[in-house]
């Protein structure tokens, strides 16, 4: 009888999507696991990449139980910011989809589905950061 694996807290990982350099950083810094059948936790996107592809991954990532937070860099999800916003407004929490900045784009806070949160709960999130909503 094969003994069946429970995920619990510890087992939880967190999937990212970007840019070369940003996965580069953050697989070397531990982030990266390869599972028995070969499925990555994380995607290099480059300019050969297509949006499907993207896409594929991210709703892959967020089907998955041992994803706990997926980190995509802005400038992918552009990219499918249909997707991203349509899991935003499907109002689950795990896994929780933050976007971070990478080095050719710069973060902006009102693209950010979280921080959308943090300013309907707290209108003067933005105004506190500079920005206008």
């Amino acid at each position: 009888m094969v003994k069946s694996k429970f995920i619990t807290q510890t087992d939880m990982k967190v999937g990212l999507i970007g840019d070369e350099d940003t996965v580069t950083g953050m697989v070397l810094a531990g982030i990266g696991h390869v599972d028995g059948q070969g499925k990555k936790n994380f995607m290099i996107v480059d300019s050969k990449v297509h949006r499907k592809d993207i896409e594929d991954k991210f709703l892959e990532l967020t089907e998955r139980k041992d994803i706990a937070m997926i980190l995509i860099t802005q400038g992918c999800a552009e990219e499918i910011r249909m997707s991203v916003d349509a899991y935003a407004k499907s109002g689950k929490v795990v896994p929780t989809v933050m976007e971070i900045p990478s080095k050719e784009q710069p973060y902006d806070p009102r693209k950010d589905s979280v921080m959308q949160r943090v300013a309907f709960f707290l209108p003067s999130a933005m105004a506190l950061m500079g920005i206008e909503a």
